[in-house]
């Protein structure tokens, strides 16, 4: 780091974990997740769909913490990893709050088989996700996840 130059936690300010499962047992990394909800740094709200008995957190989809979320656009840079639906509903919630699609990283899941851009089982569109991502901005993704099936 060079003396004098701004952090990234200096030009961003705070740091946002929104994590959201069906239920508790399906949450991945939940040891670290509960690490990080006991670091003062990082702010995290965990949510399920189905709570349990003596579930503590919150319940509902993920896009309701981020519906309550307090934010300055050009100083979010958003990361959103999970099933298409919630991409989809998870990037108008931001983009509802005025933050721009570039700054919107998304992570494109598909069944990939060869690895090098081949064999085009994980074409997206005009994207081979196995070559051109998995995560590109929501700007490149949005359309692509609009095409219904037919």
């Amino acid at each position: 780091m060079v003396l004098g130059a701004l952090s990234d936690r200096d030009r961003y300010g705070r740091v946002v974990v929104i994590a959201g499962a069906r239920a508790q047992r399906d949450f991945l990394y939940g040891p670290e997740l509960q690490r990080w909800q006991q670091d003062s740094r990082l702010e995290v709200h965990v949510t399920v769909d189905v709570p349990i008995q003596g579930w503590p957190g919150e319940t509902g989809f993920v896009t309701e913490p981020l519906h309550r979320l307090t934010l300055i656009p050009e100083r979010v840079r958003a990361f959103l990893c999970g099933p298409e639906p919630m991409i989809r509903f998870g990037a108008a919630a931001l983009l509802d709050k005025a933050v721009a699609p570039t700054d919107i990283r998304v992570s494109l899941e598909r069944n990939m088989q060869c690895g090098i851009g081949w064999c085009g089982h994980c074409q997206l569109g005009p994207l081979l996700v196995c070559r051109d991502g998995p995560v590109v901005g929501y700007d490149v993704a949005r359309p692509l996840l609009e095409v219904k099936e037919l």
